[in-house]
């Protein structure tokens, strides 16, 4: 496609999205089986397993509308770093089938990374092979093939997962992804109760599972890389959601102002009021630019990709929040009911700011990127 064909294109994506998000009662949970037949489960999935092999830049677009909507739904989750692990194993009959039963959505994938997870301090040198990102699952090896144990916090939607994907620490030092069944025994996935109701977080703790060889993938030669990325596709979908939550706060504020009046005249007609929706503007216009810098490259692990997203990830996290509150204020006095909803918007913005990592870690592994060139 041309460039104009692809602005064509998102433009197309992002108006189908919204609609099927209006239809759907995004605020009481997405009905699964509709994103499914929207194709969403397997947009960026290979043709060959029944997806449409679009890229990770048109899964970004869902994943802003998902933030617009303050949508209950795993998809985030499954779409950014659910997908990302098992088209980064090697294939095989059990990663395969995962794959198609996630396109044809039988199959909810959840890669275990804790929310509260962030790059060590070193990067690659803190953890050898692993781009910084340290796993807290151990694998060792025993006559029937693995025992998986070890646990993980604050994990996206894991109480929602058929499927979860764990990478661990196997006995020759290398980092390997086990694919666990939400069943197994030894296996236990503990809500966590979070100041946004939107989201469902739980802890995911393994005690000896048992697991076949051929359900334990390694990562490839440079998996360390692959490692990272899982990690900043994380990021990156908590950044699109937070541009989508900015996008969604101006819009309202700006139409309550120029309804409501006060004196007179609309509220929105007042100069303090108008510099206030101004700088909305330009922190939904920044946010914007920024993820789609980073959507622009492949979020692959390379320092060019990892001083992207961390770029994104430290400004929209802030901005979220800061137009969130401002949408409040705005709102005069039914912006702080539960009634106008916008107290959603300000909750799941203020998550989002503390998921993988806060702006100030952000901001410095921005810096010593920069300082490593």
């Amino acid at each position: 496609m041309m460039s104009g064909e692809f602005t064509e294109f998102h433009d197309e994506l992002r108006t189908v999205a919204r609609e099927l998000l209006g239809k759907c009662g995004a605020a009481d949970g997405i009905d699964w089986p509709a994103l499914v037949r929207a194709g969403w489960t397997g947009l960026e999935v290979a043709d060959g397993y029944g997806g449409a092999a679009a890229g990770y830049s048109e899964v970004g677009i869902l994943l802003e509308e998902v933030g617009r909507a303050a949508a209950r739904t795993a998809y985030p989750s499954v779409a950014s770093v659910g997908i990302g692990a098992l088209s980064l194993l090697e294939p095989n009959a059990h990663r395969d089938a995962v794959l198609r039963e996630t396109v044809t959505g039988t199959a909810i994938p959840i890669a275990v990374l804790g929310g509260n997870m962030v790059p060590a301090a070193g990067g690659e040198t803190a953890c050898a092979g692993t781009g910084g990102i340290v796993p807290t699952f151990r694998l060792t090896q025993t006559t029937e093939g693995f025992e998986l144990s070890g646990t993980a916090d604050f994990v996206l939607d894991s109480p929602a997962a058929t499927t979860l994907l764990i990478p661990a620490h196997a006995v020759d030092g290398t980092v390997r992804i086990a694919l666990v069944a939400s069943g197994a025994s030894g296996l236990r996935i503990d809500d966590r109760p979070v100041v946004d109701e939107t989201r469902s977080v739980g802890q995911v703790s393994a005690r000896g599972v048992v697991l076949a060889a051929e359900a334990v993938r390694p990562l490839p030669a440079d998996g360390g890389r692959g490692l990272r990325a899982l990690y900043d596709r994380a990021a990156l979908a908590v950044a699109c959601d937070s541009a989508g939550i900015c996008a969604a706060m101006l819009d309202v504020t700006v139409e309550y102002v120029r309804l409501r009046e006060q004196f007179g005249r609309p509220v929105g007609s007042f100069q303090a009021v108008k510099h206030a929706c101004a700088d909305m503007l330009v922190d939904l216009t920044i946010a914007r630019r920024l993820v789609s810098d980073a959507l622009s490259v492949p979020v692959d692990g390379s320092p060019d990709s990892v001083r992207a997203v961390s770029a994104a990830k430290a400004y929209t996290g802030e901005a979220g929040v800061r137009i969130a509150g401002k949408a409040v204020q705005l709102h005069g006095g039914i912006g702080y009911t539960w009634e106008s909803g916008i107290h959603r918007y300000l909750k799941r913005a203020t998550l989002n700011r503390a998921l993988f990592g806060s702006p100030a870690d952000h901001r410095r592994e921005f810096a010593r990127r920069y300082r490593e060139d």
